[in-house]
């Protein structure tokens, strides 16, 4: 086929790729088994109370891979990955990666300086790439869950605050809310007599701002209720 019949040219709906960050506690994965005939690859336990289809429990990076291949060459009804946790995920990548250059922890790996973080990236993007053959060739939806952080954030024109952002390394953290077209941070509605959080309902944060990164590609507004209905339809709603 000549190269030039490949354009597209308009919009091209594809299933979204999410990644859902916040303390524990919130809701991520309750939250995520209401999206579409759902499959979770759990990474750490929490699922026993939530009723959904899940794969074992993954205790290795390996184990993980295996799954997502399974996915994408076995034949199944599923419309939704879910990856329950990437924090933990990362722990297992740190592993694999330890276990290659038989060391003890990321900080050894290769020499040392830093260097392991930036080897881990090469499975990073595996792992990611494997996520989108699911997306574009079995139509798959993908659901990032992750916990949150806090973290300092300086800026020279105005006064540190602390904000969250999810629980990865800086350069794991870059290449996943890059490669999603949403992130959003689930918290709850801040109190209104004292800009405390409370127990008000449970939201999902789709914009920057100083409590959290978040960022979306749909033109959310800056709050939703935490609930998936709510998401779609403003994700689709143009």
């Amino acid at each position: 086929m000549p190269l030039l019949e490949t354009i597209h040219s308009g919009k091209r709906q594809m299933p979204p790729r999410i990644l859902v960050y916040g303390t524990e506690g919130i809701g991520k994965s309750t939250f995520a088994s209401t999206s579409p005939n759902p499959v979770f690859i759990p990474t750490e336990d929490g699922l026993d109370n939530i009723d959904c289809a899940k794969f074992p429990l993954c205790k290795t990076f390996t184990e993980v891979m295996d799954c997502i291949n399974a996915l994408q060459n076995e034949p199944h009804e599923y419309r939704t990955i879910i990856i329950d946790t990437v924090d933990w995920l990362e722990r297992l990548i740190w592993d694999f990666t330890c276990h290659q250059y038989r060391v003890e922890n990321i900080e050894r790996v290769d020499g040392g300086y830093g260097k392991g973080y930036t080897i881990v990236l090469t499975h990073w993007r595996r792992f990611v790439e494997s996520l989108r053959n699911l997306r574009d060739q079995k139509n798959m939806i993908v659901i990032l869950l992750a916990h949150a952080q806090v973290r300092t954030h300086s800026d020279p024109e105005s006064t540190a605050f602390d904000t969250f952002l999810p629980k990865l390394h800086k350069s794991a953290n870059a290449l996943l809310c890059e490669w999603c077209d949403a992130i959003l941070l689930a918290t709850r509605e801040f109190g209104a007599a004292k800009g405390e959080i409370g127990g008000g309902q449970r939201i999902l944060r789709c914009t920057p701002s100083p409590v959290g990164i978040a960022k979306n590609r749909f033109g959310l507004p800056e709050v939703l209720p935490m609930n998936w209905s709510n998401l779609m339809l403003e994700m689709y709603k143009s």
